[in-house]
């Protein structure tokens, strides 16, 4: 007899996210992946039940959190993107300052098996890691992004 193969959960700790084409910037925290559509009640005058018709209204998405550590003389995203878009264009939000971003979730293979899109995203706040003195943990920045639209499928 055939032993069935057993089916786990996928881990979550193995990710990588693209920015654009070809720039890939590690991140050791993805959060923010979600969406709601929000519901409109409605119900007529001479309705003949006593209670409202709920139908789905706007979609909205949520902004989605980065964090990574911070390494000495390591400001790639701060070169290739934020510095154009916050200090030499100062804040335009145009398409040519917006990217589609990839987020995906890889097997052992390093293979993608789930792919979330992120549809003409770009930063709205980045945060410089706290300082501590007493604190024994690894220098964290992190950085919001607004997007437009989220995708997401399976390889």
């Amino acid at each position: 007899m055939a032993q069935k193969q057993i089916e786990y959960p996928l881990p979550k700790f193995h990710f990588k996210v693209e920015w654009g084409d070809k720039f890939r910037i590690g991140f050791t925290e993805v959060s923010g992946l979600d969406f709601e559509t929000e519901v409109i009640e409605y119900r007529e005058g001479d309705s003949k039940t006593y209670h409202k018709n709920k139908q789905p209204g706007m979609t909205k998405y949520s902004n989605v959190t980065l964090k990574r550590g911070l390494f000495k003389g390591d400001f790639d995203f701060y070169q290739e993107w934020l510095k154009t878009f916050y200090f030499q264009e100062g804040g335009k939000t145009g398409s040519k300052y917006r990217r589609t971003i990839t987020i995906s979730l890889l097997d052992e293979d390093h293979k993608p098996i789930v792919v979330w899109s992120l549809a003409n995203a770009w930063p709205s706040k980045v945060q410089s890691t706290d300082l501590k003195a007493d604190a024994n943990e690894v220098a964290i920045e992190t950085m919001e992004i607004v997007h437009e639209g989220l995708t997401m499928k399976d390889k």
